[in-house]
């Protein structure tokens, strides 16, 4: 396909099409995808660009994986939709019993819902009336600094203010912030819960990595010792693993990293691999015992036209068979491997700060001398440099950061890594 054709669908995009996170009028130039295979997206005129964010981290294994659409195509054929007030169907019912298999034992129950922000809505309500149908009022939620759970009215209250936020300040219910912990903290952090813990519904939270934020991390054992503290209070726990879960950090879930347990887990973006829209909150038995009663007010009023799709349940089913395959999870291994060594040759060059990682999740600053900032303009000269080299990262402002899907090889990854370097060098003195 020639130009004028790419050049006809920029236009015919920007006509119709509001992009999300895009300021419209001084965007660049939209790029026509017409296809995806494996690690690669090709643009219209037949360029390939290797995804190195997985499509904003949900393409676990690829793009337009076999097994995974015709799964989906096997689906379609027998049940494509159908209400989930009244009805089941085998495909929600294994997709539940499979995930909580693997999630921390106190997991009973699963709510599916459409996408990340509306599993951290579900879980909000669930921990706010939780404690209303026990006769209580506990109006307060407790979260990190910095803390990024979505878009949505109830998910931007318990994500940290910012200019994302600003405009809707006034419209947001009551979260109290705190730092993430650490060693030096911690006792710090216990003293600001013990003040307001009988305010406190629930305390919500991203384990060990803080994506949006630029991929903030902490350690688990202080994680550990704060949600301890919390459990102590009897303060209701929400993990949102809507980006760490699925293998993200190493391991299935960052659960596994923690001894302590949460009440309620949010999922979404890798769930189906990618190749479909849904949300799922799970919770424990306790919190699912508050709602049953022979009172229908004690219900949970919440509820999405899609909850529990068909064909995105086959999705995410054939999507968890992938990842606890053996050579997924070797590929897990490898890329984790791959991403400790070249932290390490971050961390010698006179433009990085801060190199870090866990698991296939690796992150820089780029020294700017002015912190780290969203909207640094570095970040969009970085982010149209690497496009020139075939590759699609998206830095947060001046966070670089690689997110890799599973299925990227060795070669793969070394021709990132020498590519990060090569750019660093080229800005090295500006």
């Amino acid at each position: 396909m020639n130009t004028i054709t790419q050049i006809g669908l920029q236009q015919r995009d920007r006509a119709v099409n509001w992009h999300p996170y895009t300021q419209m009028k001084t965007a660049d130039d939209i790029i026509p995808v017409v296809k995806g295979e494996g690690a690669y997206l090709y643009d219209i005129e037949g360029k390939r660009y290797l995804d190195v964010v997985s499509s904003w981290w949900v393409t676990l294994h690829g793009h337009a994986h076999p097994y995974i659409a015709q799964k989906v195509f096997e689906q379609l054929t027998t049940l494509e939709q159908v209400i989930f007030a009244g009805f089941t169907h085998e495909p929600a019912i294994q997709l539940s019993e499979n995930l909580l298999k693997l999630l921390p034992d106190n997991q009973g129950k699963v709510f599916y819902s459409d996408n990340g922000s509306t599993a951290v809505e579900v879980a909000l309500k669930m921990c706010i009336q939780y404690t209303y149908n026990q006769g209580k009022k506990k109006n307060k939620i407790l979260a990190f600094k910095n803390a990024y759970h979505g878009d949505t009215f109830g998910a931007m209250s318990v994500s940290g203010k910012s200019y994302w936020t600003r405009p809707f300040e006034n419209m947001l219910f009551e979260v109290v912030f705190i730092d993430t912990p650490h060693a030096g903290n911690l006792e710090d952090l216990k003293r600001q819960i013990e003040n307001i813990a009988d305010e406190v519904a629930c305390f919500i939270y991203e384990p060990l990595v803080q994506g949006a934020a630029g991929m903030l991390m902490h350690q688990a054992r202080d994680l550990d010792e704060l949600m301890k503290y919390c459990r102590a209070q009897g303060i209701l726990m929400i993990q949102d693993e809507v980006f760490t879960g699925f293998g993200r950090t190493g391991k299935l879930f960052a659960a596994r990293y923690l001894s302590e347990q949460p009440d309620i887990m949010c999922f979404s973006k890798g769930l189906t691999g990618g190749t479909m829209p849904m949300g799922i909150t799970t919770c424990s038995e306790q919190v699912y015992e508050a709602f049953w009663s022979d009172d229908r007010h004690k219900t949970l009023f919440h509820g999405h036209s899609f909850t529990a799709n068909p064909l995105a349940c086959a999705a995410a089913l054939a999507s968890m068979e992938l990842l606890l395959k053996e050579e997924t999870q070797m590929n897990i291994k490898q890329i984790t491997r791959q991403h400790s060594v070249f932290v390490k040759t971050l961390e010698l060059h006179p433009k990085v700060e801060n190199a870090r990682h866990i698991g296939t999740i690796l992150a820089f600053d780029f020294k700017t001398g002015y912190g780290t900032s969203y909207f640094n303009e570095v970040g969009k000269k970085l982010y149209n440099e690497f496009l020139q080299r075939g590759m699609i990262m998206r830095p947060l402002g001046n966070v670089i950061y690689l997110v890799p899907p599973y299925c990227i090889t060795s070669e793969e990854l070394d021709y990132v890594y020498r590519n990060i370097t090569e750019v660093l060098d080229q800005f090295k003195d500006q």
